[in-house]
């Protein structure tokens, strides 16, 4: 998949979220899916770049998942701009027909609290209907990977995208240690959303950092080769298919600007700086970039017109939560 542009990439939904959904078939057919799917990638790597050709479609999906994004995609481009400049009114707080940087950082921290915040409050529900204090790892472990217990070992270690249930359980377990602040093997709902979206949690960070270690190095030795990264986020359907011009940048920044001490390897420093740089804001990138994208006349604010002449950069961010504002047919 085509990178999106780094500062406005959901880390916590980053960020959002899944790169893809993994429908695992080893899963009897007719069975429901656990409500955590053990084989959802996660995202916490993907696409940080400060630079590349912007893609709406990346972050639509990114933010909302591949059906919604499907769902979006079924509006016209007049019912889009329509539901959109409803979004933009919204957006203006003070209510004088422009949007400002800090008026469109102050939704777009509304728009990812809201979504963790129902998230993890769905997820809490699933795994404790009957609203405990704490959810034990045994009970989410049965909840999620109980079905491996009827797998042989060939089921257990196959991979699907370069995962397998053994992986993941394990993934899953050492992800769970560190929200578990208080050490007692269960967690809290706020320890719950930390698990559930660690790159939200600063104290979650060294998690972030190794799972993305972990999913990029492919040959397992512990550092991250300028194909390995390439390697996450394109692949060419031809074995002989020239590289993309965004590749090809890509492949410039990892020598420029992420391979710092130039041995051609991403080490876990060089990863961290990357993924969790230090005092980043994601929500101050993210309207800088809007408005960059939209401001035609260069004031430093948007018009409704100015968003709605870009309606498709904004319906691919997450600035917007647009389909999430899809399903909430009342503001519309």
């Amino acid at each position: 998949m085509k990178c999106a542009h780094v500062g406005w990439s959901s880390l916590a939904t980053l960020l959002l979220v899944a790169i893809s959904l993994v429908t695992a078939s080893s899963i009897p057919a007719g069975d429901e899916l656990p409500p955590h799917d053990p084989l959802e990638k996660d995202s916490h790597h993907a696409k940080h770049f400060d630079f590349g050709e912007h893609n709406p479609q990346y972050d639509h999906e990114s933010f909302l998942g591949a059906d919604e994004a499907k769902k979006f995609d079924e509006l016209s481009p007049e019912e889009s701009k329509r539901r959109l400049g409803l979004i933009v009114d919204r957006i203006d707080e003070n209510k004088d027909g422009f949007v400002t940087q800090a008026e469109l950082k102050n939704w777009i921290k509304y728009t990812q609290r809201r979504y963790i915040d129902e998230d993890v409050g769905r997820l809490w529900k699933q795994h404790n209907p009957d609203n405990n204090k704490t959810i034990s790892w045994d009970s989410y472990r049965q909840h999620v990977y109980g079905f491996m217990d009827d797998l042989d070992k060939e089921e257990l270690e196959r991979e699907e995208h370069g995962f397998s249930y053994k992986t993941m359980l394990a993934r899953d377990r050492r992800r769970w240690a560190v929200a578990d602040t208080d050490l007692d093997d269960s967690l809290t709902r706020e320890e719950f959303a930390a698990f559930l979206h660690p790159e939200d949690h600063p104290a979650m960070r060294d998690v972030v950092l190794k799972e993305t270690t972990e999913d990029l190095d492919k040959d397992k030795d512990g550092k991250i080769s300028v194909d390995e990264y390439i390697g996450d986020m394109y692949k060419p359907s031809e074995p002989d298919e020239e590289e993309p011009e965004w590749v090809l940048s890509e492949r410039e920044a990892f020598a420029k600007f992420r391979d710092t001490d130039k041995d051609g390897y991403l080490n876990e420093e060089e990863v961290r700086q990357w993924i969790v740089p230090p005092d980043f804001d994601h929500a101050e990138s993210e309207a800088k970039h809007l408005i960059f994208e939209a401001d035609h006349d260069n004031d430093d604010q948007l018009t409704k017109a100015e968003v709605l002449e870009k309606y498709d950069v904004f319906v691919g961010s997450q600035a917007t939560d647009f389909g999430e504002a899809l399903a909430r047919h009342d503001e519309f």
